[in-house]
């Protein structure tokens, strides 16, 4: 007879694998640029994501992070950053969460760079933990508020979409943002 205590075993090591398998196949550099381009077009024509795309000076695209588990979780996932409409640089996202969460789901980040200075965090030390560092104001496109020049104020606006599967949002808290190089 399967306990709760095994199920739960079960289920945590469930998330890990989903994301273990995630990061056994990295995305090609080809892959990786075309999600991000589907992405950042698909962001400018939404109403009300535009205008902070628009002010922004750099977008760091995740366009799939892939996020599962049951009490422990974890999140994975590979995108770029973009300036002047170029890929200047890859980044990886991954981070581990524990807590009250259960399920498994997909979902796309951007990160909106409005100041350099948040931009050389990221930069700097090989990576960056959300957490530390620039503030960082995320919403999602259910619950956004309209974005003007005036109200644009933070360092970094981080905007989740496309999240298909069974869990509740895609957390960013502690999450580590690293530099890497992908295949041909």
């Amino acid at each position: 007879m399967l306990t709760r205590r095994d199920a739960a075993r079960l289920l945590t090591g469930t998330g890990a694998m989903l994301v273990a398998a995630r990061t056994a196949r990295a995305d090609t550099k080809a892959e990786i640029d075309a999600g991000v381009h589907a992405a950042l077009n698909s962001l400018r024509r939404m109403e009300r994501v535009e205008p902070l795309v628009r002010a922004s000076i750099a977008q760091l695209i995740f366009p799939r992070i892939l996020s599962g588990g049951f009490i422990v979780g974890g999140q994975f996932g590979e995108g770029a950053l973009v300036r002047n409409n170029a890929i200047e640089s890859y980044y990886k996202i991954g981070g581990v969460s524990v807590g009250l969460l259960a399920g498994a789901q997909t979902a796309g980040l951007a990160m909106l760079f409005m100041r350099e200075d948040a931009l050389a965090a990221l930069r700097r030390n090989d990576g960056w933990q959300i957490g530390t560092g620039p503030s960082v104001v995320a919403f999602d496109l259910g619950a956004q508020a309209n974005a003007t020049s005036t109200t644009m104020s933070e360092a970094v606006y981080a905007v989740t979409f496309g999240q298909q599967g069974l869990m509740a949002s895609l957390s960013l808290d502690g999450t580590r943002i690293t530099p890497f190089t992908p295949s041909s």
